[in-house]
């Protein structure tokens, strides 16, 4: 989300749809066309205001002119889409391998993308058919939201460990907590960076 007026945000989102549709950025006589402005001005001033919110760019091109671009957190790139991931009973990942578009900044080799399934984290804005980002690894912190593994089964919970035993938490009243025990197999398989809804695949 960029936080910007409706207007703004209008002219954001054209910019952005046009540079995945036609990989490439904007002319001045395609957004006037396109968002039926009259003058080059106008443009030069959403152009401008979108650059202090930091959510546009000029950048210079080989032939010296200038191109629209968007800010490096809101460019596309894609990490594997791995499965399914429970927010409610545990069930199994599914491994599938397709790709799906994320911001760049959580371009990263260890980071992977699971699709939820159940209401268990609803409490923390994760809902059934959104979209987490994981960083894959085998610690965590207190109360970080996990990817974990409890006897070979994936469930996507908060993380508080006990001396005797782990508490995978949900974040909805109408879900109890998973006791694991000493005598369970668990492992953490990663942590949740981000979570989104609107996506693309390859």
């Amino acid at each position: 989300m960029t936080g910007l007026s409706p207007k703004k945000q209008k002219f954001f989102n054209f910019v952005a749809d046009f540079i995945e549709t036609n990989d490439r950025s904007p002319t001045y006589k395609e957004i006037m066309e396109g968002l039926n402005f009259s003058s080059p001005g106008t443009i030069d001033w959403y152009v401008k205001e979108l650059e202090k919110a930091g959510v546009l760019e000029r950048a210079k091109q080989p032939n010296g002119k200038r191109a629209l671009r968007l800010a490096p957190q809101y460019q596309q790139e894609t990490l594997p889409l791995l499965g399914r991931i429970a927010a409610g009973n545990p069930i199994e990942a599914v491994e599938n391998r397709e790709e799906i578009e994320v911001p760049t900044s959580y371009i990263r080799e260890e980071n992977y993308v699971l699709e939820v399934k159940g209401d268990s984290m609803i409490e923390d804005n994760i809902q059934d058919g959104d979209f987490v980002i994981i960083r894959q690894q085998d610690t965590a912190n207190q109360g970080e939201t996990v990817v974990a593994l409890v006897n070979n089964e994936a469930t996507l919970k908060r993380y508080h460990p006990r001396p005797d035993h782990i508490e995978l938490r949900p974040a909805n009243a109408d879900y109890k907590p998973i006791i694991v025990s000493p005598d369970d197999d668990f492992r953490i398989r990663g942590v949740v960076l981000y979570v989104f809804r609107s996506y693309a695949r390859e």
